[in-house]
């Protein structure tokens, strides 16, 4: 079967063949038809000229026109005899062989064909002068002349012929404009091409511009080099630049992603493929002919390249709502164009790119702008979820997790020095002076508003000890998980070592508002039954067992949903709670139940329901986190380091602070 598949295809290609060999045969024979009327006249013209020269000659007749024009009309004949040449090389040739010698035989036919123009122009101007001057007798000389006027006239409308549609001239421009498109196409769009090349399409725009056709041939450099770039970005699946739609009600962690690779794309563009397309501009468009045209020639490019796409989805960005993690975005788009601002001043100068200038400033100043908006902002967003109801297992809100980490992020070199220059911008546009010190106490205020809401919401809880653990749980936070960052640098070791001695005072409210309150329930007060005697109320040693039992029962089921997002403060919570329960109850069963099995399971007999270390397992067990739950209002898991930029990023618009 693929063979006969074969045979088929070289079927049709030979049936092409022989269709283009009919069609060429048949140019060919009109061609020779008229090459032999030509050649026809010509000769006739040449007799004529002859004859009528010997005849002046023999009758003596003085015509100093006649005289003159006999020199110019042998070289007419001359002329078109070389521009029937030139005509065949031109429509045999192929330019792609040898495109330099084309262009060379197409100057020769221009100047034929101007100089046969002017020379049928000055023997027609003599020949009608001496014909008006001719006397009735000499009327066999008026007709030779006439029939050479006419000759002449022919002649001289070849080069309006050759010039017209489908003229040899036109059609041999028309094979240059293919090769032109030709080799523009060969300049590879990620390299410089080779000095021939470079050479050979300067040689080709010289030719077309000389006849008219500049306009059409930048036309054809721009489509094809623009289509050379569509191609390649079309590898990076650049579909969203214009697929996307943001209002001031979206977020724009629906397109974060994207965020990202923009800018990585208009990099690429810019620096790989529109910086070769200016340098090739300029390089090919370098003749001070064309200079002017230039950066015309490159502005259509990088438009029909799709520069405004990138530009527009940057616009898009900057219309989605106000949020946290906008203003993250938004310092990464503008350093992205700040690392490009060099590139786009040296290759969209000029008049000519004045409509990608605009755009690229207004897209910036947006920038600025929603930067600056979001930015002062931040301390009354978190202020507004103040009347927000804290976690109900007393663990870290994710509102503080977030502020925290976020400020953090915020001061990182890389941010924070890109804050300062956006804001700096910004307060030049608006004519008011840059203090850096007032950005740093910007940050200071959103920790402060974070600190006010802390005590705040503690106050919501009904339960005093868990409203002491909230406050001991997040005191401890602040202090740990901003020692040694930069956030921990600008807020201050005395402010990180306030929230220690916080962290402690509560952790003392707490012990003593819970588990402080248990060792009193096994008082010794009263169990002895005589003075100085060693019989023990047994019955109210059971009693005090019981009620011990049951207020731990009823703290231990209490708390065992309560959560310290911190491993270090569970161990050290968990160690205090057993230094206060644990040794006196150890020590009363010890002291006062020595007839009694210590059994784990509770008897009509038997009233010891724990031992001492079955308390201690239980103890040992509270407060472990709920994995996977980190970040709800009631969960959070383990927070043994900072948590990483991409988790912040992910939580950052749908954390209250971003509402």
């Amino acid at each position: 079967m693929e063979g006969i598949e074969k045979i088929k295809a070289a079927r049709e290609i030979l049936k092409c063949s022989i269709e283009k060999s009919r069609e060429l045969g048949v140019e060919i024979s009109d061609r020779c038809w008229r090459l032999e009327s030509c050649g026809q006249r010509l000769d006739f013209l040449a007799a004529a000229l002859r004859n009528l020269a010997c005849k002046c000659t023999l009758y003596k007749m003085s015509s100093h026109d006649f005289v003159r024009a006999i020199g110019p009309a042998a070289s007419v004949v001359k002329i078109f005899d070389v521009i029937c040449g030139l005509e065949n090389s031109l429509s045999t040739d192929d330019p792609s062989h040898d495109i330099s010698a084309y262009l060379t035989t197409l100057k020769w036919m221009e100047e034929a064909l101007g100089l046969l123009t002017d020379n049928c122009k000055l023997v027609v101007s003599w020949l009608e002068t001496s014909n008006s001057n001719s006397s009735v007798a000499e009327s066999w000389y008026v007709v030779n002349v006439n029939k050479c006027l006419s000759i002449l006239r022919e002649l001289q409308a070849t080069e309006e012929r050759f010039r017209a549609k489908g003229g040899a001239l036109m059609a041999a421009l028309d094979k240059v404009e293919i090769e032109l498109a030709s080799l523009v196409t060969d300049m590879a769009p990620l390299s410089v091409p080779l000095p021939d090349v470079i050479q050979n399409v300067q040689a080709i725009i010289d030719r077309l511009a000389a006849n008219h056709r500049l306009e059409k041939c930048m036309s054809i450099y721009v489509e094809v080099r623009s289509s050379n770039v569509r191609k390649a970005l079309e590898e990076l699946d650049l579909d969203y630049l214009e697929e996307i739609s943001l209002t001031e009600f979206d977020s724009v962690l629906s397109v974060e992603p994207h965020i990202d690779q923009w800018a990585k794309h208009l990099e690429f563009a810019v620096k790989c493929l529109l910086d070769t397309e200016h340098r090739l501009c300029i390089e090919v468009f370098q003749k001070a002919a064309f200079k002017d045209r230039c950066m015309d020639c490159f502005a259509k490019i990088a438009v029909q390249s799709g520069i405004h796409s990138f530009i527009k989805f940057g616009n898009t960005v900057t219309k989605g709502k106000k949020e946290a993690i906008k203003l993250l975005k938004l310092l990464d788009m503008f350093a992205s164009l700040n690392k490009l601002r060099s590139d786009f001043n040296r290759l969209f100068s000029g008049r000519a790119c004045g409509e990608i200038q605009n755009q690229t400033r207004d897209l910036i100043k947006n920038v600025v702008t929603g930067t600056c908006e979001i930015f002062w902002e931040l301390p009354l967003q978190v202020e507004l979820q103040r009347p927000t109801s804290p976690p109900v297992d007393g663990s870290v809100p994710r509102l503080v997790n977030f502020v925290t980490e976020y400020c953090n992020q915020l001061l990182e070199d890389e941010y924070w020095s890109t804050l300062i220059q956006v804001v700096e911008i910004h307060q030049g546009w608006n004519n008011e002076s840059f203090e850096k010190g007032h950005l740093l106490n910007e940050m200071q205020n959103i920790i402060r508003v974070i600190e006010i809401n802390l005590e705040s919401w503690a106050k919501t809880y009904e339960d005093a000890s868990l409203s002491y653990l909230f406050l001991m749980n997040n005191h401890w936070y602040l202090c740990k998980y901003t020692r040694g960052t930069k956030l921990g640098e600008l807020m201050g070791h005395e402010w990180i070592r306030g929230h220690e001695d916080y962290m402690e005072y509560y952790e003392t409210l707490y012990l003593k508002e819970s588990w402080g309150k248990l060792p009193a329930l096994l008082s010794e007060e009263g169990l002895v039954l005589f003075p100085g005697g060693r019989a023990i109320d047994r019955q109210l040693v059971k009693k005090r067992l019981r009620e011990f039992t049951e207020a731990f029962d009823e703290i231990y089921k209490k708390q065992s949903d309560w959560e310290l997002c911190d491993k270090g403060l569970r161990w050290r919570i968990r160690q205090l709670v057993l230094h206060v329960v644990v040794p006196s109850y150890s020590s009363y069963l010890e002291k006062y139940t020595p007839s009694i099995e210590f059994e784990v399971a509770s008897t009509a007999d038997h009233h010891t329901k724990y031992t001492a270390q079955t308390l201690e397992n239980m103890i040992t067990c509270l407060f472990e986190p709920k994995i996977g739950k980190y970040g709800s209002s009631t969960k959070c898991t383990e927070l043994n380091g900072k948590l990483s930029n991409s988790f912040v990023t992910n939580q950052l618009s749908s954390t209250p602070a971003a509402a």
